[in-house]
């Protein structure tokens, strides 16, 4: 287990190889800490799930560095998901969008992928660097979100190779999540982007 400062130059580069290798990665985020680990590898999402105590029923959504690179893993995403990616993307808001083709091994997510541009430079660097990362909040199932990088370690430990410590979280609302019956969304969960702010871009339910 390491836990690196973000100012370290050799921080992204450590997380990133520790990915590649299968391991578990605690990065901050625009709202809590998460932890992560690569979406391609299903033993690594198992060790992601296990980690945090937390079943297949609740496969954890995959962040990405961009709005392209989201559009590679989901390429049937309607076009009012673009624009809402066009919109509110680096932000507080997580599209729901079909994936049957690619293969990936989340857990039960009924031939779905659950994406999400965190509004985070160091997030986002990371994410440029390592590639799309299947993140949950760094905590335990049942215990609070972790604000520090301290919290995460105290409840995750050793499971995690990296630790980036990136200085305190903001905390805030979290993201609002949003799926897709042909023209029409669906609000699963509400967050940063409310319902009038979707509705400017089609039917909201």
């Amino acid at each position: 287990m390491r836990v690196i400062d973000s100012a370290d130059a050799a921080a992204i580069g450590a997380a990133a190889a520790a990915v590649r290798e299968g391991s578990l990665v605690v990065l901050p985020t625009d709202t809590v800490y998460g932890v992560g680990a690569d979406p391609r590898s299903p033993r690594a999402v198992d060790r992601l799930l296990t980690a945090k105590g937390r079943g297949r029923d609740k496969p954890s959504p995959v962040l990405v560095a961009s709005a392209a690179q989201a559009e590679e893993l989901a390429r049937e995403a309607p076009d009012v998901a673009k624009a809402l990616m066009g919109e509110f993307w680096p932000g507080a808001l997580t599209l729901v969008l079909p994936s049957e083709r690619l293969g990936w091994d989340l857990g039960e997510t009924n031939g779905t992928i659950a994406l999400r541009m965190p509004n985070h430079p160091l997030a986002l660097e990371f994410l440029e660097e390592a590639g799309p990362l299947a993140v949950s909040s760094a905590n335990l199932s049942g215990r609070p979100p972790a604000a520090t990088v301290g919290e995460a370690v105290e409840q995750l430990g050793e499971k995690v190779a990296v630790y980036l410590d990136g200085g305190p979280c903001p905390g805030g609302s979290p993201s609002t999540i949003v799926s897709f019956d042909g023209g029409l969304m669906r609000v699963l969960r509400e967050g940063g982007v409310g319902r009038g702010e979707l509705a400017r871009f089609g039917d909201v339910a």
